[in-house]
């Protein structure tokens, strides 16, 4: 491995450290977050806290470990547009307050969606240190 590999590696494992994270915690405070979610319009909303938690924590395992990496990565380049769209629309808020913490929110999922969708670009194209080949190999 050379260092630029193993840059990549360190990129990766970074980035993936926010979806642990936010995983355990909707795996393990599931009301807590499903009242949030509740209030936003999400149907049954501790299940679909525990589901984006079991996808969260998926999506990161399958980029350090590099296990189908690219099908991990655009899994959660999906997950963070539909929960930037759903969970953070700023333009329906009319408490100045309110609205900039949405909109904060909603860029930081758009700006982590753009880097999930840069990691399936490189995965797709045979990115290093990885257990498995793309699912989705070049001549996709």
């Amino acid at each position: 491995m050379d260092f630029f590999e193993l840059v990549q590696f360190i990129g990766r494992v970074m980035f993936a450290f926010l979806f642990v994270g936010s995983a355990i915690g909707h795996l393990t405070q599931t009301q807590a977050m499903a009242g949030y979610a509740a209030s936003r319009g999400v149907k049954n909303a501790p299940l679909m806290v525990q589901i984006s938690g079991v996808a969260m924590l998926a999506g990161a395992v399958s980029i350090v470990l590099g296990i189908f990496a690219d099908m991990g990565a655009l899994g959660l380049a999906i997950l963070l547009i539909v929960t930037a769209v759903m969970m953070h629309a700023f333009w329906k808020e009319t408490d100045p307050q309110a609205k900039q913490m949405e909109m904060i929110a909603f860029n930081k999922d758009i700006a982590l969606a753009g880097a999930a969708l840069f990691m399936w670009y490189v995965f797709h194209y045979g990115g290093s240190w990885t257990i498995t080949d793309p699912l989705f190999g070049p001549s996709f």
